[in-house]
């Protein structure tokens, strides 16, 4: 293992619970219809398809990327507030950057929300950072995965990457990293690459080591 490539969104922090409780407000706010089994849908994916989803279930006259932006604002406001990690998360992170092990956090999130969570970590924790902005084609493509893992100067085989949704295994086994998936709010199927673990806590560099496919 070379490096550690990590989603955020329910891997490192919990901030899924705020897209949902700014999803229901926005559906509120146009009079379109929004159910947890549709916020539950938009769980990995790549936001300007959320938000063209957001579009058709509402039937608003906004534009895809406009939707967006505005859930954006509504979520970015939340993190500045309250920063919630997962549980282990920072430990590990904090484990793996003191054995020298490269990380990356490979996000569909835009940077605006990224770069507020980014400050309560030391300089440097990750040294790449890619996010849905910054790709052509999101997860479940394997596009930011391999980005990641070039920008690191690594090969995807070399790679752990931590995830907790369907949409973003795909991605990281399409890339060929080994995929490390602690479910949480939305189960994910096992695959050729994936190896599944309840939690993070109490987990080390060495267990990261040992996983295997």
């Amino acid at each position: 293992m070379q490096a550690v490539l990590w989603d955020m969104d329910g891997t490192l922090v919990d901030t899924e619970p705020y897209w949902i409780e700014v999803e229901h407000g926005m559906a509120a706010k146009y009079g379109g219809e929004w159910t947890d089994a549709d916020a539950m849908q938009m769980v990995g994916n790549n936001l300007v398809d959320s938000g063209r989803y957001m579009q058709q279930r509402w039937g608003v006259d906004l534009t895809p990327e406009q939707i967006v932006e505005e859930l954006l604002d509504g979520v970015v406001a939340m993190v500045q507030s309250d920063v919630p990690w997962r549980p282990g998360a920072r430990e590990l992170l904090d484990e793996l950057v003191a054995d020298g092990v490269r990380c990356a956090l490979v996000t569909m999130s835009y940077e605006r929300f990224v770069a507020p969570i980014l400050r309560q970590l030391p300089p440097e924790t990750f040294r790449v950072v890619v996010t849905g902005d910054q790709v052509e084609f999101g997860k479940p493509h394997p596009e930011p995965y391999l980005t990641a893992a070039a920008a690191l100067g690594v090969e995807p085989g070399e790679c752990v990457a931590i995830e907790d949704s369907n949409t973003g295994a795909k991605s990281a086994e399409a890339a060929g990293c080994t995929v490390l998936v602690v479910q949480h709010h939305v189960p994910v199927l096992e695959g050729p690459r994936r190896v599944f673990r309840d939690t993070l806590a109490g987990m080390g560099v060495a267990d990261l080591r040992s996983l295997s496919v």
